[in-house]
């Protein structure tokens, strides 16, 4: 039974996801474990350092189906490391002819290194498949909002016009970002590790670049200048890009969640019956998704110092700092498909009110043109006349609650710069928008 409820079955649901649980999970690690042992027996017996039969004899013994878990639990309580009563039990398994070349020129930190990397190869594509994915949702949102106009908000305050097409244009940036970062991220992450006892190979004589060669190649990894279990960069790498991916979430979360507030009422996570709502108050619909997706994206950004922490490591082998990356790095990956997952139900099914949108941006009387006024009066008031005549007119319009349009009209400098159907011009919001559109456009270029 999980001691974290997050890992139960019930809450669960709610954090993470099944199917990076199934590849990082023990089940999933120990059998990339056996995985790497096997390998690492064909890899010698095509070398001819060992017997063809044992390696077949111990690639049909390394299944996860055939260890006895509670004597690998108390070994390694006894050790400190699974891999010592795993490779008891695999040799036992492959029988005592093929034992014997059980983990040959092997340490403990190459077969738990290169099963954590293949694990993770494939919690990569996982968090690959569902980043794609939001970013479709994204792209086909600016697209068919390209020219929704909608309230720009600074401060939480009203601002300038601006449309719901660059706001999805702008969530998408970072995640386009994150792509990149997960590709550049592979070819430091997926190399094979092989070091032997310090990281000399010096058990394997002057075979060890060969064996190094053919376990990458038997793995389909790639092959390092030199091994790297003292060097934890990579998954201090891995780790800190999930950081920033789920800070990228997070944004988009925040801004819907924000938008789906009763007095705002712009944009809405999919509902379904009975989906956000209240023990006690039937007219609920909370931002569910929203909530998940920043409670996750604050954990995974909270593992990222723990991993950090975990380079400093002493000599060829750590005491303990290398040994808090299971804490972190599974937790971190499961956390950020997690969030990955709920912020593609977000983007996927949201609904966007353009018709609030439009009431929402004329609450104000024509407030949120200040700017484009000022801007129109500038060339002949100047701007600091221009902005000083604008800022009284706007004081007029809250203090008195008329359109500010009615609040120029009783300036002077106003009346005689600007006719009143030039203010009424200057006074749509679909007229103010700058580049929006063209920024949107080179956004989705790059999708």
């Amino acid at each position: 039974m999980a001691v974290n409820p997050a890992d139960g079955q019930v809450w669960g649901a709610l954090y993470g996801t099944e199917a990076m649980r199934e590849v990082l999970g023990e089940r999933a690690l120990l059998a990339a474990m056996l995985r790497v042992e096997a390998a690492l027996a064909r890899a010698e017996a095509r070398l001819g350092i060992l017997p063809p039969a044992a390696a077949e004899a111990i690639t049909a013994a390394a299944s996860v189906d055939r260890l006895d878990l509670p004597a690998l639990a108390a070994a390694t309580r006894n050790t400190g490391y699974p891999v010592v009563g795993l490779v008891k039990q695999l040799s036992a398994l492959a029988g005592p002819e093929a034992g014997r070349w059980t983990h040959w020129g092997a340490t403990t930190q190459d077969i738990l290194d290169t099963a954590l990397v293949l694990a993770l190869r494939d919690a990569l594509a996982l968090v690959e498949r569902d980043l794609e994915a939001v970013i479709a949702a994204l792209a086909a949102r600016a697209r068919e909002h390209r020219g929704t106009v909608m309230a720009g908000r600074t401060h939480l305050q009203h601002a300038l016009p601006t449309t719901f097409g660059l706001k999805c244009a702008v969530w998408l940036m970072p995640l386009l970002s994150s792509r990149e970062r997960i590709a550049q991220l592979k070819p430091r992450l997926l190399r094979v590790q092989f070091g032997g006892a310090a990281g000399t190979l010096a058990s394997l004589g002057d075979r060890g670049l060969e064996v190094l060669r053919e376990l990458a190649r038997e793995l389909d990894l790639a092959e390092p200048e030199a091994p790297w279990h003292a060097a934890r960069d990579a998954f201090a790498e891995a780790v800190s890009v999930l950081g920033i991916l789920a800070g990228a979430l997070a944004k988009i979360a925040t801004d819907v969640m924000l938008l789906m507030q009763t007095e705002v009422a712009e944009v809405f996570e999919p509902h379904a019956p009975g989906r956000g709502g209240s023990s006690t108050m039937p007219q609920k619909r909370n931002p569910i998704a929203c909530e998940y997706v920043i409670a996750q994206a604050r954990g995974v950004q909270a593992l990222v110092p723990l991993v950090m922490n975990a380079m400093a490591g002493d000599h060829e082998r750590a005491t303990g700092p290398w040994q808090a990356e299971p804490l972190a790095i599974p937790q971190a990956f499961l956390l950020a498909h997690g969030a990955l997952a709920q912020a593609r139900l977000i983007a996927e099914g949201m609904t966007v009110d353009s018709a609030r949108m439009r009431r929402n941006l004329d609450a104000t009387g024509g407030l949120i043109m200040a700017e484009a006024v000022m801007m129109a009066l500038a060339p002949v008031l100047g701007r600091g006349a221009a902005h000083e005549v604008v800022h009284h007119a706007c004081d007029v319009a809250l203090a008195e609650g008329v359109p500010l349009a009615e609040a120029l009209g009783r300036e002077a400098s106003v009346a005689a710069a600007l006719a009143p159907e030039r203010i009424a011009a200057i006074a749509d919001p679909a007229s103010y928008l700058g580049a929006a559109g063209a920024f949107v456009d080179r956004v989705l270029a790059k999708v």
